[in-house]
């Protein structure tokens, strides 16, 4: 059983088909990357797993689990954590205190416990900053701890949110353009940050990127999309060389 299952998923928007009878599954332990010109339904199918769009038909499966019986506020729980193209951060909190929003579905205290500060809520708290400095400490995040997001260069604040999602400790990480905005230094530490979360960390990654050379340097299957519809599924090298794929990013006279 894979990790992962979307079975002829389709979403529209009145008349607009935004996802097409789309079809794939993820493996446990993989990296596996979506591609596609912009409008092909990329980032749909990434708000379909996060429970923000209902789909108009299909089943979406997480570890055996039936995801539309999830509200979108529950599917962190499962296990799912994601990164967005637009960053979603607080400004106005820390570095530290940011990455500490990713612990919240780990947290067993209440309010009145939290209220008195009693020993249990102290010693969840030392757990959970345990959690993030390890998270810290592997993205190289330690001259920034204090730091408010708001003053940060734009790099940086792209790794803060890969940090607040690892600090959720998920079982599927979906990462939405890692890469966009990064310089091709930044680029290259995201490639080896996503290699190791997979190896080191054992988290499997659904990837969103325009950056081919990233997908090539990480994924074991990319899928290609174009106007929601599945185009090709294979390693990247199959799906680079596809005719239908070529067509749909360089035109039919580029085949």
């Amino acid at each position: 059983m894979s990790l992962l299952e979307i079975n002829n998923a389709t979403l529209k928007f009145g008349g607009v088909v935004a996802v097409n009878d789309l079809s794939f599954s993820v493996e446990e332990g993989e990296v596996y990357a979506i591609v596609g010109p912009n409008g092909a339904g990329k980032s749909t199918v990434f708000n379909l797993i996060s429970r923000f769009y209902e789909p108009f038909s299909g089943q979406i499966a997480f570890d055996g689990q039936n995801l539309l019986d999830r509200r979108a506020d529950a599917v962190a729980d499962l296990g799912i954590a994601r990164t967005f193209q637009n960053i979603e951060l607080f400004d106005h909190a820390t570095v530290l205190q940011n990455l500490l929003v990713g612990r919240h579905r780990h947290r067993r205290t209440n309010m009145i416990e939290e209220m008195l500060f009693t020993p249990r809520v102290r010693r969840e708290e030392h757990k959970h900053r345990e959690a993030v400095e390890r998270v810290i400490d592997f993205l190289d995040l330690q001259p920034y701890r204090n730091k408010m997001i708001a003053g940060l260069p734009y790099g940086v604040r792209k790794v803060v949110e890969l940090g607040r999602a690892l600090s959720s400790d998920p079982r599927l990480l979906l990462l939405d353009e890692p890469a966009s905005g990064l310089s091709v230094e930044e680029t290259q530490d995201m490639r080896w940050w996503i290699d190791d979360i997979r190896k080191q960390m054992g988290i499997t990654v659904l990837m969103v990127e325009h950056d081919m050379g990233l997908v090539s340097g990480v994924s074991d299957r990319v899928l290609a999309l174009a106007d929601g519809a599945k185009l090709a599924e294979g390693a990247p090298a199959e799906v680079q060389s596809d005719p239908a794929v070529i067509a749909a990013y360089l035109g039919t006279g580029a085949v």
